[in-house]
């Protein structure tokens, strides 16, 4: 086989060429994200095919799909030009011991909820940091953070169906909780089963994990809500419960900022609620960065505040971090203090 100096051929600009179009399904799509033109794009994929003597995507009507050597080679692409993010990130430290870059990945609960609270802490005693924040499903963010393009992922940690090599340590417990405006009626007393049936209900879809663990959670509590709203945004659920005498089953921390303002409230659900561990999930390969150790303390000393007002409860199983393969390890919730689940906070 002829050898194709890989070393001596390969330029940047064409690792980011075939991220950009994996990342965005079509050529023209990709040419407006890297800002030159379609030609000029197909000429640098027409070279890299050539370099590596094979084909990289299969066209079809709707865009392009990666050949399994594509795939390859987009993974190997994506861990070079996060070495190369990393390599200038760690100069520029260097130069300013204060400066740096946290790249974060943040699922959908943490990022809607906790993670304002958590940043803005982290603006204040570390100003010149710079983040690059990802969020998204499990799905997105894994591959980002195998490939070294963040450094660590916040939020609930699901038992992985294989093991994926990362580290899962469980800082605190996100509940599914009755959430409803402050002053609401439902919280007059303690809340059941026949008064959660008196209103309506709005609850995220079906199509996200979340939408269908309460699902389950309603046919427990034998509800079978009439016509209820779902939505896949907080800020709609958010407004329904201020402007209706609807209520949520919802994990209460994505509406944090909401608690933690007294406009809306909590309570416990009439049955016992899994705890649904959270925290950090991490690579096992790579230590992590100084940048992103502030905001790892940054984050457990938000944790430990909200807990102390009984937002939060803390993770009560086994202390330590969850292996890919589910078993538990080391480090647990900080010592942090568990707030009552059946507490509304006012």
């Amino acid at each position: 086989m002829t050898r194709r100096y890989l070393d001596q051929r390969l330029r940047l600009s064409l690792l980011r060429a075939v991220d950009a179009v994996e990342a965005q399904g079509s050529l023209l799509k990709a040419s407006a994200a890297l800002g030159i033109s379609q030609p000029a794009l197909t000429k640098n994929l027409q070279e890299l095919e050539d370099i590596l003597q094979m084909r990289l995507f299969d066209r079809h009507p709707r865009g392009v799909i990666p050949t399994a050597g594509g795939r390859v080679f987009i993974q190997a692409a994506r861990r070079i030009l996060a070495d190369m993010h990393r390599l200038e990130e760690d100069l520029d430290q260097l130069t300013n011991p204060n400066c740096g870059t946290v790249a974060l990945g943040a699922l959908p609960v943490t990022a809607n909820g906790l993670l304002p609270g958590v940043l803005a802490r982290l603006k204040t005693t570390h100003p010149d940091l710079k983040i690059r924040l990802h969020h998204g499903r499990g799905a997105d963010l894994f591959p980002l953070l195998a490939s070294g393009e963040i450094d660590l992922i916040v939020g609930r940690l699901y038992e992985p169906a294989v093991p994926d090599g990362f580290k899962r340590e469980p800082l605190w417990s996100e509940p599914i909780s009755i959430v409803a405006r402050s002053g609401h009626p439902i919280f007059a007393d303690t809340v059941t089963v026949d008064t959660l049936r008196h209103y309506d209900l709005v609850l995220p879809t079906m199509s996200q994990r979340i939408g269908q663990e309460i699902e389950h959670l309603l046919e427990m509590l034998s509800v079978e809500p009439t016509a209820p709203l779902r939505s896949s945004s907080p800020g709609v659920i958010r407004e329904m419960l201020y402007g209706t005498d609807s209520v949520s089953m919802a994990p209460r921390l994505m509406l944090l900022g909401d608690l933690l303002r007294g406009t809306l409230s909590f309570a416990a659900l009439p049955i016992p609620a899994p705890e649904r561990p959270a925290g950090l999930i991490l690579p096992r390969d790579r230590p992590l960065p100084p940048a992103a150790g502030a905001f790892v303390r940054c984050l457990r000393g938000y944790i430990c505040e909200i807990m102390a007002r009984g937002v939060v409860p803390a993770w009560t199983g086994d202390r330590g971090s969850r292996g890919s393969n589910g078993s538990n390890g080391s480090n647990g919730s900080n010592g942090a203090v568990a707030a009552s689940e059946g507490q509304a906070l006012n």
